[in-house]
């Protein structure tokens, strides 16, 4: 992950956004109604696996398009990103530092890996990718 220290602390760096373009630009690429196609034709076998991992009578779309909607309610902040290097107490030193970064404002890091994520794409990425959300929703939140 880039960050910058600046007066205020250490930030997500914008340049970061630029390490997720691939894969918002492939998943924007994705037309919503094919995926839904492909989604309609693979559901039997989802529901199945959704029932076998410990979800009898539950509905596997019920619970994507929950997801959907708990991924569009990730807040859009304004501005750069603060966070902070989480100290680990141990004889190894850590290999990988940029595995212990955390929000430095409590209520972005008590949020959902997914909304973390969101949030780490930069704005217009994740403007982006709650678009295409939009769009594959809005083909199957009818499911039943």
């Amino acid at each position: 992950m880039a960050v910058v220290q600046t007066n205020d602390g250490m930030q997500i760096a914008p340049e970061n956004a630029a390490r997720y373009d691939g894969v918002v630009g492939f998943v924007t690429a994705i037309d919503p109604a094919k995926a839904a196609s492909v989604y309609k034709h693979v559901y039997p076998v989802l529901q199945h696996s959704y029932e076998e991992l410990g979800y009898p009578g539950k509905q596997f779309n019920n619970r994507l398009v929950a997801v959907i909607d708990h991924l569009l309610t990730t807040p859009e902040p304004q501005g750069p990103l603060a966070i902070k290097l989480v100290q680990v107490q141990g004889e190894v030193p850590s290999q990988q530092p940029w595995l212990r970064y955390e929000f430095a404002d409590p209520r972005l890091q008590s949020l959902s890996s997914g909304q973390k994520i969101l949030l780490r794409m930069g704005p217009q990425n994740t403007q982006r990718i709650k678009s295409a959300l939009r769009a594959l929703r809005a083909q199957i939140a009818s499911r039943s």
